[in-house]
């Protein structure tokens, strides 16, 4: 089977059978937090990215004889946006301060241009009309193919990258992972206002994000066989033309032998990063734990997944939540202490307690749809600034 690109006929099946997963030596974890840039005085987002980064390269040529930097600053979709990632790191305590150190470096440049670093997972006040794409191949045929919902991706998010150690439980591992999708979405969630609006959803990211072709929740694969004669179904018909177009919530990740967690909104302080970092880790070495010793549960069905997924961006922290094949049923705070508990001895092994026990600090703090609807009724004149400045990144 042959396709045809501007380079000349493609072989599909030979494609295919070339994207191998890589699996990792150790179970590493990696993570990259997008954030907005905006004004100090007007809260909006400012089209800055390309002057800070060129601000950031700069003080890396100047400081490179004295330290070499673990993470890095890229730019991402839009130019109101730059994202830290860091090393490839053992645990979530060397992500925390790959972050720290990524989050100084960007904050004295942002500082020098005057603009504040916003955390939430959408803006309350921006206008997606108003926003620019960054120049590059790869974001104008994005734009080019999704159109309107395209330009209206004004969103940031978490993404956290685990290891995995054997190809053959990457799918058990994503498929398990999902039952636990709501978990993260309803922690997380800090995008309950879109253009001025209060949307109703603790997560409209979340809701907004999967309107693009290839992103939501992915299917549920069995084997690599099954996922690779859907990657020649999707080459053959020009849906994408790389595995890495598939934005689902939870994928594999062909180039870094990684299973990669998108499903969360934007988070506004490094300890809180670290945290949910640690609890991804954590979750994916004890459901590992599970599958070696054959104790893992059936996957949720795919309408399960669905609608956990809905309720989590609806109802944030007071979603009750499928836990369950069986459709039993659970307030998703009662479900997440279980989990801790649950989660306590992989935390351990991976060095990362102090971090996991961030999840109850941001329990007890509410998330972020919560903190912004409160600064919001707090100010009393229905300000969305007040929301905006509640997710600025703490200092």
């Amino acid at each position: 089977m042959t396709i045809s690109e501007g380079t000349g006929p493609v072989d599909v099946a030979a494609l295919v059978e070339s994207l191998t997963f890589p699996p990792s030596r150790e179970r590493t974890l990696g993570v990259e937090w997008e954030l907005g840039l905006v004004d100090p005085t007007t809260l909006d987002l400012v089209p800055r990215a390309k002057e800070l980064l060129a601000l950031t390269e700069e003080a890396d040529t100047l400081g490179h004889a004295r330290r070499a930097r673990r993470g890095t600053v890229t730019k991402e979709l839009l130019t109101n946006t730059v994202e830290l990632t860091t090393g490839v790191c053992a645990n979530a305590a060397e992500a925390a301060a790959d972050l720290a150190d990524g989050l100084d470096h960007v904050r004295r440049a942002a500082d020098t241009l005057g603009v504040d670093l916003y955390g939430g997972g959408s803006h309350p006040l921006a206008r997606w009309a108003d926003q620019e794409v960054t120049d590059g191949q790869r974001y104008a045929t994005l734009i080019d193919r999704t159109q309107w919902w395209g330009r209206q991706m004004v969103i940031f998010g978490v993404h956290v990258h685990v290891g995995v150690r054997s190809a053959a439980k990457v799918w058990p591992l994503v498929n398990a992972l999902l039952t636990y999708h709501p978990h993260l979405t309803a922690l997380c969630a800090s995008s309950p206002y879109w253009s001025g609006e209060d949307t109703g959803y603790a997560s409209n990211r979340t809701m907004l994000f999967q309107q693009l072709p290839t992103a939501g929740l992915p299917f549920q694969f069995e084997t690599w066989a099954q996922y690779r004669a859907y990657l020649a179904d999707m080459f053959t018909t020009g849906v994408i033309t790389d595995p890495s177009e598939l934005r689902w919530d939870i994928r594999p990740s062909m180039r870094l032998g990684t299973i990669e967690v998108r499903a969360c909104d934007g988070l506004s302080r490094v300890e809180d990063v670290a945290a949910v970092a640690a609890l991804i880790h954590c979750l994916v070495r004890h459901l590992e734990d599970r599958l070696d010793d054959g104790t893992l549960p059936p996957p949720l069905p795919p309408w399960h997944v669905q609608e956990n997924k809905w309720r989590a961006a609806r109802y944030g922290l007071e979603a009750i939540v499928i836990t369950d094949a069986a459709s039993n049923e659970a307030l998703v705070t009662d479900d997440l202490h279980d989990l801790l508990d649950r989660l306590a001895p992989a935390a351990r092994r991976l060095g990362c307690e102090r971090e996991l026990a961030g999840i109850e600090d941001m329990l007890r703090a509410g998330a972020g749809y919560q903190r912004m609807r409160d600064a919001v009724a707090a100010d009393g004149t229905g300000d969305l600034r007040a929301a905006a400045r509640a997710m600025l990144v703490s200092r």
